[in-house]
């Protein structure tokens, strides 16, 4: 086995490990096979290019991982690939001035047991008592819980 063959696969069990680390949550394939590569790098060099050549191959194999996951690691490195805008939206504020306990209103959606409707021609999310609702059905306003409208059916 030529000496490219062996780098290449110590390079490519590399990756595979930093992306086991970085990118992929738990012990995944990608993990196992960067270190069966690395594995097998490092015995053919042994076995093709004797014990000399094989200790320096594990030696540079251990200080090229450890550079690269250092560099990987940094936190400066993964700024140039962050995302740098804010998220300022909010969920369902809802305006008590608007919507009040007896209020009505038409569903939009289904509730089961949540959808949207229409109350005093505002759109807001809803919650039934549980029970599902259909589509443009006339609904009551039971109470409001901080961001969250109760609705059940008007009868």
């Amino acid at each position: 086995m030529t000496w490219t063959i062996i780098i290449v696969l110590i390079v490519i069990g590399l990756l595979f490990l930093i992306l086991e680390i970085l990118v992929l949550p738990g012990t995944n394939i990608a993990g196992v096979l960067g270190f069966i590569l690395l594995g097998i790098g490092i015995w053919q060099a042994y076995s093709t290019y004797g014990r000399l050549a094989g200790h320096y191959t594990l030696g540079a194999t251990f200080l090229f991982t450890f550079v690269t996951l250092y560099f990987s690691l940094k936190s400066k490195t993964w700024k140039k690939l962050m995302l740098k805008s804010k998220i300022d939206s909010k969920v369902n504020i809802i305006d008590e001035k608007k919507v009040k306990v007896g209020d009505t209103g038409v569903t939009v959606s289904r509730l089961a047991p949540a959808g949207k409707a229409t109350i005093n021609g505002e759109f807001y999310e809803v919650h039934s008592t549980g029970d599902f609702i259909d589509q443009e059905t006339e609904i009551i306003v039971l109470k409001i819980n901080y961001n969250k409208i109760i609705v059940k059916p008007k009868i």
